[in-house]
């Protein structure tokens, strides 16, 4: 039977679960575990069972368990080879119990049934699994499908030219499990990450989320615990994370093993230090990618990119990078990786113009073949089917970054990639889903299965990470010193390592959608992917018949009301790590909201202007990602665990170690018979401010104290910012582009109240010389109870380095926010020596 049997004939649903319940009876009528030694853990058999319990450090482990037979790696490539470190463990045993403790984590296991349970040094519980039932198994059939894609019907969906399935056989090509692993919460925990799934959610806890690889969805099966722990599934399938009565756990729907890791923390940052160390650390995107993207649906010749990038420049609007979405290419060879002559004469001419104006262009590649493509890569059996080529293949992936991405795009010019339809196949992408659309159980049985068929049951989720591990090593075999950008719409653990951005989805325009979005990229950063963005205004606008593309805004840009919306958007997303525009049915350049002086288009340059200043701070960051294995854009339970009323809060977060953002996520001025702009009332929202410290208002230099709510104003032109008291935050001047004025001096803000800390870091922000050495920093201490500034003696250098620096020290009080008029404080340069300032 496969795998998905049980969702497609109900009859079998009663027996699949009586087979569960046998499974679990047999479970405890089995034999007590007898236990050996290993090397860093143990290894644990009953009858056929195996379980292995393994420390990989003294805060991590790992566990693998089968119901018969040896243990048969998943092949996910999530994780990275590691080390054969030897761990210092201490082992005693009892009657029913056998405990395993490191220096930081304590595993026990109850022989009677396998039950792990974990442990802090202080011999606090942080998770146990279900004591009596830890994990079942059901054998299944796995079915290779055979396609013919010559006969097959292609339809025009809102994501391109779909070639639809013609399956001619499908045959069994082995069998693997179907696992349940169970644990057992802690009363009042809070459970977060699993990925964004749009849903309006922040803790999970009495929640049913559903892994599966799809437009909305950015599924990543980590789980983190405000108790200080997370959780790994190193699984390719389809899975269901359950709060519920009935089970609370991870079901994987196809797996040959179960395995899974134990990360300890306890501050979520260690946590992902130690995912980072087990699935690949994150490089240093180019520092362009800070800047402000522009993108549309969609630019339709070399002409339209020249003139719109001429209009940024003419009217002095910041911009670096703009976007070549699909069908650049000919005719209707939807995915074909060459220009279109007759609209792009010249590509290498055309991207030589956009560099001469200080900007890059990201190209739109997609997995589908056309043309020779097909026929070259299908002679050479790498196309699975509907025209997908074999990902999981290394000679595919070399052939078709090769053959089509290198020579015909990436040797032309091109900067970086937009890996769009990654996922790479959907079922409701299409009106006819609009009955399900509103039952996830369906949907996910409907595209688990399209997904199945197309790429195994034990790779549902796995595509999206090998096609980004192809074109990551392929560019960098070329010997290009350009750092490698994939902005894809598929995610799972390890594709961090292949230099990928991911953003939410085609989503549709409606404050209830954008209110879910904020939580939704909060739990997705929160597995150890850092580099999460939306389009701003969303990418569907109007009101449609189509579940997924119904907006609430007939009149677009033309309309008040989407105005704001696209103004709130924008703010949010300028605290995102990747600031960027995009959408159909409507242009989103800044003057088709307005000229310069009205209300909307100033605001909008206003936040365009504030990401540019933000640069040597938001870039710093970017280096503690890569060598802290930081997180830049940061849920509070990151910084603030154990406040509890942080746990639910799902419109606020940190943007690094400075800054709490509030975005305002409800119409102020325009809908749902708000008032007009004409309306003297000062809007606000309401912000709690984390307990623990004092906070300023970025905007007015207003001090308050942690623990409270308070009514914060959001005028049009910004949303609540406040700045942690400690924080030292350096700001650059405005520029047309990055690197436009990199000797510049630098605004260095202080906010006292406590101590404070902040390493400046700078390299050449476009090649790979930052992983030679080539790079440089130094910190910013500040002495709170002193008064004092002490910058120390710069580490390191690269050969584009300023060698001094201009600096105006501010300490931020009362009436110094930094919407009010420049404030000069005391100035310094500095030359890569030590120096100190009193205030």
């Amino acid at each position: 039977m496969n795998v998905n049997a049980a969702f497609r004939y109900p009859a079998y649903a009663l027996i699949h679960f009586l087979i569960f319940f046998i499974g679990a009876a047999d479970l405890i009528a089995q034999p007590a575990f007898k236990s050996t030694q290993i090397s860093n853990g143990l290894l644990l058999r009953s009858g056929d069972k195996t379980l292995k319990v393994e420390y990989l450090n003294p805060a991590m482990v790992r566990v693998r368990s089968v119901p018969g037979g040896e243990l048969t790696s998943n092949s996910t490539n999530v994780c990275l080879p590691q080390p054969k470190n030897k761990v210092k463990l201490l082992f005693t045993r009892g009657s029913d119990l056998i405990s395993v403790k490191s220096t930081q984590l304590e595993v026990r296991v109850k022989l009677a049934t396998g039950s792990i349970s974990y442990y802090n040094n202080k011999g606090i519980a942080l998770l146990k699994e279900d004591q009596e039932n830890p994990r079942s198994f059901e054998r299944i059939e796995l079915l290779k499908s055979t396609y013919n894609d010559a006969i097959s019907k292609v339809d025009k969906t809102a994501n391109g030219d779909q070639v639809q399935a013609s399956i001619t056989r499908k045959e069994k090509m082995g069998s693997a499990w179907h696992a349940k692993q169970h644990f057992t919460w802690q009363s009042g925990e809070g459970l977060f990450g699993l990925g964004s799934h749009q849903e309006d959610l922040m803790n999970l806890r009495g929640s049913r989320q559903y892994l599966y690889e799809h437009n909305l969805k950015k599924s990543m099966p980590v789980l983190m615990s405000d108790k200080g722990y997370g959780l790994l599934f190193d699984s390719g399938s389809a899975m269901i994370f359950r709060d519920e009565p009935e089970m609370h756990g991870m079901e994987m729907l196809a797996v040959n093993q179960v395995d899974y890791y134990f990360m300890y923390g306890p501050d979520f940052d260690q946590i992902i230090h130690q995912f980072r160390s087990l699935t690949g650390k994150v490089e240093i995107p180019p520092k362009f990618m800070f800047g402000y993207i522009q993108s549309k649906e969609r630019y339709k010749d070399a002409h339209d990119l020249d003139s719109v990038l001429n209009r940024f420049r003419k009217n002095a609007i910041p911009l670096d990078v703009i976007v070549q979405d699909w069908q650049y290419w000919k005719g209707n060879l939807w995915g074909y990786k060459k220009f279109d002559e007759t609209k792009y004469p010249e590509p290498e001419q055309m991207i030589r113009n956009i560099h001469s104006k200080n900007a890059h262009l990201m190209l739109s590649i997609w997995p589908q073949v056309a043309a020779e493509e097909e026929k070259e890569m299908s002679a050479n059996k790498f196309v699975l089917g509907r025209k997908i080529y074999d990902a999981f293949d290394p000679a595919a992936r070399k052939m078709y970054w090769d053959n089509y991405v290198n020579k015909n795009l990436f040797s032309k010019g091109v900067d970086c990639w937009w890996c769009d339809s990654s996922e790479p196949v959907e079922y409701d992408w299409t009106s006819k889903a609009n009955d399900i659309a509103n039952d996830p159980s369906a949907r996910f049985q409907k595209n688990v299965q399209v997904m199945a068929d197309l790429l195994g049951d034990l790779r549902v989720n796995l595509f999206a990470l090998h096609h980004a591990m192809g074109i990551y090593e392929n560019q960098r075999l070329t010997g290009s010193t350009k750092r490698v950008v994939n902005l894809t719409r598929a995610s799972y653990p390890g594709m961090q390592r292949y230099g990928t951005m991911v953003w939410n989805g085609d989503t549709k325009a409606t404050w209830s959608d954008f209110k879910s979005w904020i939580p939704g990229g909060l739990n997705y950063m929160a597995t150890g992917s850092p580099y999460w963005t939306i389009d701003a205004g969303a990418f569907f606008v109007k009101p449609s018949k189509t579940w997924f593309s119904n907006g609430g805004f007939p009149k677009g840009t033309a309309d008040n009301a989407y105005r704001e919306f696209y103004v709130r958007n924008l703010q949010y997303a300028c605290w995102l790590p990747i600031m960027r525009s995009h959408g159909t049915e409507f242009a989103r350049e800044p003057w088709e909201f307005g000229q310069p002086g009205d209300v909307f288009y100033d605001a909008i340059l206003k936040q365009i202007e504030l990401r540019y200043k933000l640069l040597p701070y938001t870039y710093s960051i970017a280096a503690m990602v890569n060598k802290l294995d930081y997180t830049m854009t940061r849920s509070l339970l990151f910084d603030f665990r154990n406040d509890q009323r942080v746990k639910d809060i799902k419109d606020e977060f940190m943007f690094g170690n400075a800054f709490l953002i509030c975005p305002v996520t409800d119409p102020q001025y325009f809908g749902n018979g708000q008032a007009s702009l004409s309306d003297d009332k000062v809007k606000s929202r309401t912000v709690y401010l984390p307990e623990g410290t004092y906070w300023t208002d970025f905007y007015s230099g207003e001090k308050y104290k942690g623990g409270l709510n308070i009514n914060s104003i959001s005028p049009l032109d910004h949303i609540p910012v406040f700045v942690k008291a400690g924080a030292i935050v350096p700001l650059g001047l405005n520029q047309q582009f990055v690197g436009e004025k990199q000797d510049g001096p630098l605004e260095i803000r202080i906010y006292p109240g406590k101590d404070g800390k902040f390493t400046m870091y700078e390299d050449d922000g476009t090649t790979y010389g930052y992983q030679n050495g080539k790079s440089s920093s130094y910190d910013l201490v500040w002495d709170d109870f002193r008064r004092e500034l002490f910058i120390s003696k710069r580490r390191g250098a690269f050969d584009e380095m300023a060698n001094e620096r201009k600096m105006n020290v501010v300490i931020v009080e009362k009436g110094k926010g930094i919407g009010l008029a420049e404030v000069t404080g005391k100035q310094l340069i500095y030359k890569g020596k030590e120096l100190r300032m009193s205030f």
